[in-house]
């Protein structure tokens, strides 16, 4: 009885590998990973193309190729077995992923990925190549209509006035009064020595008016040193 319930067992494996083998013979399974390949990289020049801020990583890039390659590997692995897809998730469940996110649009880039491969390895060919074209012009009409940016325009500026006078005070003022739609003391800073003050403004420009101008007036004024203009947190990536 024993014997006849092991080769029964014997035979069900070999029923699932033929199975299996027909589900994806070896031209279908080169062809997935290549177009997952090929959807990977299409994906890791769009990240390069489109990235912006300080976070770039080549690392992350080659990353988004070998996940989508993998992962149609893994498609391809689990097939229409639903014993083997969760003995594989037991099996991955032992990796730990540590690597933190630095940018959350890099988590965009992931999910692609993963979709890409789960697409090529399902041999879901139209949907992978029309669904990454098509992701590929949002992402590409996002980045050159610079989408959700704030206007460039608030900024802080901190300069040093050697003698605070009333006369010196109107000099930038009048400035500030032809250049800023609105400006707000932040901070002033009396050196050591009591013979000049550091001030921060925090600006926003009229519209149509040139930060560099605003500097450059300021800069020929004989009473101010030492001007800086510091971006805004909300208009950079840090």
């Amino acid at each position: 009885m024993e014997n006849n319930s092991n080769s029964s067992l014997l035979d069900n494996n070999i029923i699932n590998s033929i199975k299996f083998a027909e589900i994806y013979n070896p031209e279908e399974v080169i062809l997935n990973l290549l177009i997952a390949f090929f959807l990977g990289f299409i994906i890791s020049l769009v990240y390069k193309k489109t990235h912006k801020g300080l976070s770039y990583s080549q690392s992350f890039v080659l990353t988004n190729i070998f996940v989508a390659v993998i992962v149609a590997m893994v498609i391809m692995v689990i097939g229409n077995n639903l014993a083997r897809a969760f003995a594989l998730v037991g099996a991955l469940s032992i990796i730990r992923f540590r690597t933190v996110v630095k940018d959350t649009k890099d988590t965009a880039y992931i999910f692609w990925s993963l979709a890409a491969g789960m697409a090529a390895g399902t041999g879901s060919y139209f949907l992978a190549a029309s669904g990454t074209t098509i992701i590929t012009m949002i992402a590409l009409v996002l980045n050159y209509t610079n989408y959700g940016s704030i206007f460039k325009s608030e900024f802080i500026i901190q300069f040093r006035s050697q003698n605070e006078k009333d006369q010196d005070k109107k000099d930038y003022q009048k400035i500030f009064t032809n250049f800023c739609k609105t400006s707000t003391l932040l901070n002033a800073e009396a050196s050591s020595d009591n013979a000049s003050l550091k001030l921060s403004f925090d600006i926003v420009l009229k519209e149509g008016k040139s930060y560099e101008d605003f500097i450059k007036e300021l800069s020929n004024l004989q009473s101010l040193s030492e001007v800086v203009a510091v971006a805004a947190k909300n208009d950079v990536d840090y």
